[in-house]
């Protein structure tokens, strides 16, 4: 497969956009946080207006802040070449996967080199507590990837894996991205952890119920495989391992680590007559309502009633 020009393969990459959730809502954030800062010792030069009127938001967010948005989209799209290639995905978003397109050794490579550009403008922020948190989503993705390819026969620490899996591949970069903003709006450390929280149940809520979907959901409204394509890699997520405890067989099937497709289709069948589907949500209702009480403790505002209904959102996506 010929090579193509990097900025080609990197266009391809960002130009499936889809609800550009993460930078929406690291956005949000920061206008909540910065509603609790004296902008009267700001100095102006820093402020950038930043347009958010689709979401009815008139506030501002420094430069700072909007560069820690646009990180986390590109650590978030750099995350999808590089997974997509590992789970061999043929499609995301309903376009053929930035590997299949283009090959392997590309994708790897431009996955690599938006993570490169990510950390050039991480640098250019210019705050070293700023760049610790947000370093630590690139070691969290990473050993996630890794926990993901782990496999145990006791079923606590099944558990306890997927839910450390969960919040390093998915919730770990929306909560130490919503933790940054608030750090650049110069609040207290109490409402740096409060976003932070916020962010990590939200994340917890949103990767849990995209397990969900991957049951229930159809294909083409999720613009990728559904009905239980994490079982066709071989991967146990919430409604599989809540079924286990339903099903003594299903439970056997994961000490053998689900290879056969035989055992992927009757895993797929007991989790269907199982109520490991509703117990996945009700974790996940758990997890949101936890993040609707960490943003009670942000003044209200525009931004803050914004940020609520996306947040909301998440559990209203089509099933």
């Amino acid at each position: 497969m010929p090579s193509c020009g990097i900025t080609t393969i990197a266009d391809y990459a960002f130009s499936s956009k889809g609800k550009l959730l993460r930078p929406l809502l690291v956005l949000l954030m920061a206008a909540c946080a910065n509603a609790h800062t004296d902008y009267s010792v700001i100095n102006l030069d820093n402020i950038r207006a930043i347009s958010l009127r689709t979401v009815c938001i008139g506030r501002r967010v420094t430069d700072a802040q909007h560069a820690v948005a646009v990180i986390t989209e590109m650590i978030h799209t750099a995350s999808l070449v590089h997974d997509d290639l590992i789970d061999k995905a043929e499609t995301r978003r309903k376009m053929m996967t930035t590997y299949r397109k283009f090959g392997s050794k590309d994708a790897v490579l431009v996955g690599d080199i938006i993570l490169l550009k990510a950390s050039e403008l991480l640098a250019k922020v210019g705050n070293a507590e700023v760049v610790s948190v947000l370093s630590t989503v690139l070691d969290d993705l990473i050993r996630g990837e890794f926990m993901q390819l782990t496999s145990s026969t006791d079923e606590n620490y099944r558990f306890h894996l997927y839910h450390e899996k969960t919040y390093k591949k998915t919730a770990s970069l929306i909560a130490n991205s919503c933790k940054a903003v608030t750090i650049l709006s110069a609040a207290d450390s109490e409402l740096s952890e409060s976003a932070y929280a916020f962010g990590r149940n939200l994340g917890m809520a949103f990767q849990l119920l995209d397990d969900i979907l991957d049951f229930v959901g159809k294909e083409d409204k999720l613009g990728k495989p559904a009905g239980g394509s994490d079982l066709q890699l071989g991967l146990a997520t919430g409604p599989v391992l809540f079924a286990a405890q339903q099903f003594p067989e299903l439970e056997r099937m994961l000490h053998s680590g689900l290879q056969t497709p035989e055992d992927q289709k009757r895993a797929l069948e007991l989790v269907h007559e199982s109520n490991g589907i509703g117990q996945t949500r009700m974790l996940a209702e758990f997890h949101f309502q936890e993040a609707q009480r960490q943003l009670g403790h942000f003044k209200a505002s525009d931004a803050h009633d914004c940020l609520l209904q996306v947040a909301a959102t998440t559990l209203l996506r089509s099933f």
